[in-house]
């Protein structure tokens, strides 16, 4: 067993191990994550989340990396969390090993942890809002989560972070995919990556066009900006960075960033709250009061939804006092 108290007072003192630790306890939902998560609760808030989200190959975690360089020049302490497809043998991150990002493998002010999707869709880890908040009472300034790419279902982010990121790249066809993918409804600021490429422009452009026809904001609104980047090199990522504190002060202003935190904890809860629901009524497989239902159903003497209730009231009758 894990002596979380110390875990998260090491954690505070910012050493990786105790940090790493503590999010293996959530990533292997231990039977400790309950007095984890209640250690880490006075200590979480401070953090500003942001979201990068785009098809493969847009140069996500390059972009992700020039991210990291340029808040740690502002100062910040930063937390990375690469969400990555699962391997099929080991149920691990395929990306684990986050080469682009080995620069800042030995700076003490920054930790980098991969996270396996384990067939979670939504290209997020159902891990990731228990992680963040550990990096968050850890004392990281900024935390950046980087996304698997999985297309019209990579809308997920915006439900986890404090302000979205969307990246393209001109030559990919990523104008129509945005469409598609509602991505266009998510972003807070848009990247076009990539932008020493021939068809930057255009893309921008297109983009431009496709944001101008869904809008439907009034004065004062924010308006999610186009920056364009050529992360490999660097350029354009300071930008980015001032596009992201200026929506980050936008929100402080208006209570916006309070309300999608407190939306944020809501689907949390319900989430875990189903889960819990879930996982009881998966162990009445084979238990007579299902069957019993079940029969009832069959026999014209009940429909689906009344017994759906009869089920789930004697599933809540009958959990253990504390839960």
């Amino acid at each position: 067993m894990a002596d979380v108290p110390t875990l998260v007072e090491q954690a505070r003192e910012g050493r990786p191990r105790a940090v790493a630790r503590l999010i293996s306890l959530v990533e292997g939902a231990s039977p400790q994550l309950r007095e984890v998560m209640a250690a880490l609760a006075p200590l979480t808030g401070g953090a500003y989340v942001v979201g990068l989200t785009g098809s493969p190959g847009v140069g996500k975690s390059t972009s992700t990396s020039g991210l990291v360089s340029a808040y740690r020049r502002a100062g910040k302490r930063v937390g990375v969390l690469a969400v990555d497809p699962s391997s099929p043998f080991s149920g691990g991150a395929l990306l684990g090993d986050r080469v682009r990002m080995s620069d800042h493998a030995s700076d003490p002010g920054v930790y980098i942890r991969s996270m396996a999707t384990r067939g979670h869709l939504g290209g997020l880890a159902w891990a990731a809002p228990q992680a963040i908040r550990v990096l968050d009472a850890a004392g990281c300034d900024v935390i950046l989560v980087e996304t698997v790419g999985v297309g019209q279902s990579e809308v997920e982010i915006a439900s986890q972070a404090d302000t979205s990121v969307v990246l393209l790249a001109p030559g990919m066809g990523d104008g129509i995919q945005a469409a598609k993918a509602g991505i266009l409804e998510i972003g807070d600021v848009y990247v076009v990556n990539k932008a020493d490429r021939d068809g930057a422009d255009a893309t921008a452009r297109e983009l431009n066009h496709m944001l101008g026809l869904g809008e439907s904001r009034g004065p004062g609104d924010w308006r999610p900006p186009i920056v364009k980047t050529v992360a490999a090199r660097g350029e354009g990522l300071d930008e980015v960075v001032e596009a992201l504190e200026k929506h980050r002060a936008w929100m402080e202003e208006r209570g916006v960033l309070s309300e999608r935190r407190v939306a944020r904890a809501a689907r949390e809860v319900e989430t875990i709250a189903v889960t819990a629901l879930r996982e009881r009524i998966g162990d009445l497989h084979g238990d007579r009061r299902l069957d019993a239902l079940a029969e009832r159903i069959v026999a014209g003497d009940l429909d689906p939804y009344a017994a759906a209730d009869e089920l789930v009231a004697g599933i809540t009758e009958s959990a253990p006092p504390g839960e």
